[in-house]
């Protein structure tokens, strides 16, 4: 509350003079609003949620032979390297089929807009296999999965990598 103070009379006659008033503020009231609403937004502020994407891991099969094999003309294998690079290619990556490995990179040019491209996307069936090798980074396979959520492919399995694929990038890389 504010108040305003008014200094006695000397009681000396003499000349008159105007009185002087002094204000002062009482700050508490403002204080007081101030950590009722801190409190308020405190404890009715929602904090933001982590998105994570989720994987849904299969049932490790117990018979082998119950599986089915992917075609290869339903199958594109993407191998992970070193230095941010990306190699692909379509099909099962098997010797007779000589596949021929693309090395792209993770920008929407690249891998995106061949996960986007007609042989991918008109084919339900298409599975998209990854490949990290050793040498790849954690970043790779985030920015990998990511590309396969941007562009909506439903189906993508990560895959331990073969010498048969090893092979094929060090080709590529003229190793």
């Amino acid at each position: 509350m504010a108040e305003i103070q008014e200094k006695a009379s000397s009681g000396k006659g003499g000349k008159k003079r105007a009185k002087k008033h002094s204000t002062k503020i009482d700050m508490t009231p403002m204080v007081d609003l101030a950590a009722l609403l801190i409190t308020f937004f405190m404890l009715t502020t929602t904090f933001s949620k982590p998105q994570t994407m989720e994987i849904n891991m299969p049932v490790k099969e117990d018979n082998p032979e119950n599986q089915i094999p992917v075609k290869a003309s339903n199958a594109m294998t993407i191998i992970l390297g070193e230095d941010d690079k990306v190699f692909y290619y379509f099909g099962l990556g098997a010797p007779e089929e000589n596949p021929e490995v693309v090395e792209t990179d993770y920008s929407a040019a690249g891998i995106r807009k061949v996960l986007v491209s007609p042989r991918v996307k008109s084919n339900p069936k298409m599975t998209v296999m990854i490949k990290p090798l050793e040498t790849s980074r954690y970043k790779n396979m985030v920015d990998i999965l990511d590309e396969l959520r941007i562009t909506d492919t439903k189906k993508f399995a990560l895959v331990d990598i073969t010498d048969t694929d090893k092979q094929l990038v060090k080709t590529k890389l003229g190793q």
